[in-house]
């Protein structure tokens, strides 16, 4: 007679069946050293603009904080593992680099439309209560997932998986199921600083340590003012977000782009962008350009500003007459990041 499969089993094969690379179970308690070091990290004033992030730091600090009733967390991973180099268009002036995870569908609905359908069905094979999460709720995925064995956190602050290098979206299920932990992730990243060398802005001030105000990802995606002149040079045509800290990282060498969900494959248009064509967008331009895609929630002013970030780098002087089209621009964060690509672009002649 054929044993039944456990429960757990059955929620990762599941949770494979949908699209999730990973998966794994860990008591809703099992990260408690989460909740004191994201405070200290607030208290520094780390986070920048992001004060959401304070804001609701009593649901965050710990899943129980957000739902009373939680007892277990199920951890899941989608993988976006690139096929190509994510710095292949490092010296090519002309292109904007987009983030690897928002060249394709927006993974907040490709990850929340998954994560639905498993807590469904999981609710009418176990007759539980749940909650489904991803991203944009408090809840701190990364220490979570490390909790559930599917990596650890690296120096980089990012999850970190001995199968999926440093390329993998989280989302969490809390759940009022007594499921049977996973053996938490161990730190593997032993004496390695590549991730910590590679940041363009030393973002990092320590190993396992990130503020966020020096980051490319946060000054080009969640900062709305100007961008401050002490990291422009340093973005270089990097004008959503950076992956060279998740690039870099030696782990990658296992990740499998045959293993990303096909959700993410990257769209032509976001690939390798010409600036001169992102130059030019207006509102309804961008709302098209970038329909589907995580980058719509920027909005098109604060794309225009870091494409102008970008031209300034460039060393291309036939940006120069988009970048004046632009000195008058409505916005005066545009017109302000026009007046200094001008000013870069005037000095190469």
């Amino acid at each position: 007679m054929q044993q039944r499969k456990s429960l757990e089993a059955e929620i990762a094969q599941k949770a494979a069946e949908l699209g999730f690379a990973a998966c794994g179970f860990a008591r809703a308690d099992s990260a408690p050293l989460a909740g004191q070091r994201l405070r200290e990290w607030l208290e520094q004033g780390r986070h920048g603009d992001m004060i959401w992030m304070a804001d609701r730091v009593h649901h965050r600090e710990s899943p129980a904080g957000l739902w009373p009733q939680v007892r277990s967390v199920i951890a899941l991973g989608m993988s976006y593992a690139p096929a190509g180099d994510p710095l292949a268009l490092a010296r090519d002036g002309t292109r904007g680099r987009i983030s690897v995870y928002a060249q394709g569908g927006d993974y907040h609905d490709v990850m929340k439309k998954a994560l639905k359908a498993l807590g469904r069905w999981l609710a009418d094979a176990a007759g539980c209560d749940l909650k489904v999460f991803v991203d944009t709720a408090p809840v701190m995925e990364k220490p979570l997932a490390e909790a559930a064995g599917l990596g650890w956190q690296g120096k980089h602050t990012n999850l970190v998986s001995r199968d999926h290098g440093s390329w993998l979206f989280l989302g969490a299920i809390y759940t009022t199921l007594d499921l049977v932990p996973d053996r938490a992730g161990a730190d593997r990243c032993g004496s390695c600083d590549a991730c910590q060398r590679a940041c363009p802005t030393d973002a990092f001030p320590s190993p396992y340590t990130l503020d966020a105000r020096r980051c490319i990802s946060y000054l080009t995606i969640e900062h709305r003012g100007p961008i401050p002149d002490e990291f422009r040079a340093a973005i270089g045509n990097r004008i959503y977000g950076c992956d060279d800290c998740l690039a870099v990282c030696p782990w990658n060498k296992f990740a499998q782009a045959a293993a990303a969900n096909r959700a993410f494959a990257p769209r032509a248009e976001l690939a390798a962008p010409t600036l001169a064509d992102l130059l030019a967008l207006d509102d309804p331009g961008f709302r098209e350009v970038f329909s589907g895609s995580p980058i719509k929630r920027i909005g098109r002013d604060r794309m225009v500003r870091n494409c102008l970030i970008a031209a300034g780098n460039s060393g291309d002087a036939a940006l120069l007459p988009a970048v004046v089209a632009l000195l008058h621009d409505p916005d005066e964060v545009v017109r302000d990041a026009a007046r200094w690509a001008r000013d870069r672009l005037d000095a190469v002649g």
